[in-house]
């Protein structure tokens, strides 16, 4: 943080985008930069939609005590008429010794707020969900180069293959990554780090496949037997994703840790369940569960070409959630 100033500090800061990593990587590089500049800084976060103007127009009124400020306002494209007039007003003024961070997810809704803020000078910082493989590949070797490593393009493409497109888990995979090894990551650092993490390959084949994203699920499946992960399990994972979607979809509504008890597994992989089970009709399960079963049965039944049967049930579960979403 050396060099940092207050003139480092621009007043408005709006975090535009809805890669929740992204966002909150902004806020606290924004936080840590104000308490560079002064330790003693005070830091307030208020909810766009439940904030009273009164409230927030005292935090910006210049302090009868002095000292530095950051206000951190979230989910910005849901703040009332009220809120975004006074805040607009105070953009074309702002408090030098204040900083004003919002964040916005970026889409139509309260799109007026965030283009005022714009036109009024605000620092962008992006946070938009990445959409391409390529963007994926730069992030992860920004995530190395940010820890001190190298990481070739390679490298970051077997890590993606490896542990999917999830941001949270390719940020934490690159700081496991930098902290077991000696920096310098290559695609063979990456097979050896994850060879027998069968977990990770077989459910990443799994979670991709329950999406319909075949062209993921192919790429951690080839991956995962480049690495020398044993058909079984990757069988296994991708049985147990149809089955965790299908008796998911068929708990109904609900919260995942109201379901938890019920359905006697953890919230998160309920959660999870749910937002793959979009798209998919009950026919359409079915037809998925007779395709993993078949894929069991040829792997553990030692067929010839265990690596064809399971890239054929990737392509029958994905056929089966497309046919049933008609």
């Amino acid at each position: 943080m050396g060099g940092v100033t207050p003139a480092s500090l621009p007043p408005i800061l709006l975090v535009l985008g809805d890669e929740e990593l992204l966002a909150t990587r902004a806020v606290s590089e924004a936080v840590a930069t104000a308490r560079a500049v002064d330790p003693d800084v005070d830091v307030r976060e208020y909810q766009a939609s439940a904030v009273a103007v009164g409230e927030i127009a005292e935090m910006l009124s210049p302090s009868l005590f002095g000292g530095r400020r950051v206000l951190v306002l979230h989910g910005g494209q849901d703040a009332r008429k009220d809120l975004v007039t006074a805040l607009l007003a105070y953009a074309k003024n702002p408090d030098p010794e204040v900083q004003l961070v919002v964040l916005h997810l970026g889409a139509a809704k309260g799109k007026a707020f965030a283009d005022g803020l714009r036109a009024a000078g605000a620092t962008v910082v992006p946070a938009a969900k990445l959409k391409g493989h390529r963007e994926r590949v730069a992030f992860v070797r920004g995530e190395i180069r940010r820890a001190g490593g190298r990481c070739t393009d390679d490298a970051a493409e077997a890590l993606i293959a490896t542990v999917g497109n999830d941001l949270r888990e390719l940020a934490a995979a690159c700081s496991q990554l930098i902290a077991d090894t000696d920096g310098r990551i290559g695609a063979d650092t990456v097979a050896r780090y994850y060879r027998g993490r069968v977990e990770v390959t077989g459910f990443t084949v799994a979670d991709a496949t329950m999406v319909g994203d075949v062209p993921a699920a192919l790429e951690a499946l080839r991956w995962a037997l480049h690495v020398g992960v044993d058909p079984v399990p990757i069988a296994d994972a991708l049985a147990d994703g149809v089955r965790t979607v299908a008796r998911v979809a068929s708990a109904g509504r609900g919260s995942p840790y109201q379901l938890a008890s019920s359905l006697g597994m953890p919230a998160w992989k309920i959660e999870r369940a749910q937002r793959q089970a979009r798209g998919w009709t009950p026919e359409g399960l079915v037809r998925a569960m007779r395709a993993a079963a078949e894929c069991n049965a040829a792997v553990k039944g030692g067929a010839d070409d265990r690596a064809y049967a399971l890239e054929r049930a990737v392509f029958s579960v994905a056929a089966a959630r497309e046919g049933g979403a008609r």
